[in-house]
């Protein structure tokens, strides 16, 4: 079972994708409503998924970074509203892997999900091998 954090300041929008990941069969290990604060449970966890909102990502804290720094094997998706193309590029060059766009619905997510995850795996055994 892949382990998950989220990273979200809406508690609503945290509880439902905790929803549609535990029943989509991922084990949500933490939630947080900062940047910083994830980061410390990511260390702890040490997630393969993370599910950063866009606030958090934009904040300045440079979590993207950090999580490709110190667990570069997590794979990261940026959840938000509204991803237009500089947003997706910007996301994509920073080290984002997935997009989970709001409001969720909860087989586009785990679909997503589980083709970011397929794809990243054959990335990195290519990588390997």
């Amino acid at each position: 079972m892949l382990k998950a954090i989220i990273i979200d300041s809406n508690a609503i929008s945290r509880g439902l994708l905790n929803t549609v990941l535990t029943e989509g069969g991922y084990e949500v290990v933490a939630q947080s409503h900062v940047a910083h604060m994830g980061f410390v449970m990511m260390q702890k966890h040490k997630p393969q998924l993370v599910c950063i909102a866009r606030e958090q990502m934009e904040d300045g804290e440079n979590i993207v970074e950090q999580i490709r720094e110190q667990l570069p094997k997590t794979i990261i998706f940026l959840v938000s509203g509204a991803i237009d193309a500089p947003t997706f590029q910007a996301a994509l060059a920073r080290g984002v892997q997935g997009f989970i766009v709001k409001p969720f619905k909860a087989d586009a997510v785990l679909k997503t999900i589980r083709n970011t995850v397929i794809a990243t795996i054959k990335k990195q055994q290519g990588q390997d091998g």
